[in-house]
């Protein structure tokens, strides 16, 4: 093989991590803020209260507010550790399935060789299947829980099978279902086994195709050009992140914040430093969406096929010129 070509596959299959480190920027900055996806949160906790209660009975659980959100999810048994024998838990931004959703769907509509229709309904489905399952996981934790509290009863670590469960299953077991629903999909729809001609759009109207061309061009102006994109890109992610962790007012609010909510305490400074604090969340959020926008704008760019089915990012200079110049002619 040649260099180029070895440069070729790299960018190819270099894209995979390229674009779930990207996603996870975006999701980082998504839910840095506390309750960003609380709709959902309370639709799950709607749900986990439903279904447990519809299981064990009404007396075994209780739906309640979190941070102003009925997210909050109390299990109760007389075997439960505690003066009310209860066991509390809620549904955080992290704990809606979002971030999992995000991740398969990524390595779904990057897949190379799957007409775009097919790739948008593996994304439905698939987040479908997250959801189930990550709603699934929640219904799980209270019989785990009371399984290890009736063998020990009002003891508190007999709560340690159910973090377990959610620890083990936070850091690796969602991993391994995400990357099996996506090779179970992969083989479905042909796998290594499909061979497709890529400079021909088949079926395809249209694609959201990586960007070949980034060199600089004398024909567009300098606010054009991909790598002014990408330029601004890395200034705003940059500004992003030091708002919320360089910033030394920004920093002081979150310390005061964060010592009021350990001490439970209700006072205005508290509620100063928590809005001093969302507010420069909020900022960041802000400046960092421009910026991952600006990168995406330049990375990435929107086509459709050409008049004899070829994509027009697959044409070769001399071909692309050839082209500009019939065009020219008809003109």
């Amino acid at each position: 093989m040649s260099w180029s070509e070895v440069a070729a596959l790299g960018l190819r299959y270099g894209k995979y991590p390229l674009a779930l480190l990207l996603v996870e920027a975006f999701y980082w900055f998504l839910t840095e803020p506390s309750d960003t996806l609380a709709p959902l949160q309370v639709f799950e906790a709607w749900l986990w209260h439903g279904i447990t209660e519809l299981i064990w009975g009404a007396d075994a659980v209780s739906l309640s507010q979190h941070n102003g959100w009925m997210t909050r999810i109390d299990f109760h048994h007389s075997s439960f550790p505690g003066t009310f024998d209860s066991v509390g838990l809620y549904v955080s931004d992290e704990c809606a399935g979002v971030h999992e959703m995000i991740f398969l769907s990524t390595l779904i509509l990057i897949t190379d060789d799957v007409p775009q229709k097919d790739r948008l309904r593996a994304v439905l489905v698939g987040c479908g299947i997250v959801f189930v399952l990550n709603l699934a996981r929640l219904v799980a934790f209270y019989p785990i829980a009371l399984g290890g509290c009736l063998e020990a009863p009002n003891d508190p670590a007999c709560l340690n099978d159910m973090w377990a469960f959610h620890r083990n299953v936070y850091e690796w077991g969602f991993l391994v279902v995400l990357i099996g629903l996506w090779l179970a999909w992969f083989t479905w729809v042909g796998g290594p086994r499909r061979v497709k001609d890529r400079s021909m759009a088949g079926r395809d109207t249209w694609r959201i195709t990586p960007r070949k061309a980034w060199q600089w061009s004398e024909h567009r102006p300098a606010w054009k050009q991909p790598v002014m994109g990408v330029a601004l890109a890395l200034i705003l992610i940059l500004t992003a992140v030091y708002m919320v962790r360089n910033d030394p007012a920004a920093l002081e609010a979150r310390a005061t914040a964060e010592m009021c909510a350990f001490n439970e305490l209700v006072s205005q400074r508290c509620a100063d430093a928590q809005n001093a604090w969302d507010d420069a969340i909020a900022g960041a959020w802000s400046v960092a969406s421009l910026g991952l926008l600006s990168l995406a704008t330049s990375a990435l760019i929107f086509e459709r096929p050409l008049a004899d089915g070829r994509w027009p990012s697959s044409l070769s200079d001399e071909e692309r010129r050839a082209l500009e110049a019939a065009a020219k002619e008809e003109e």
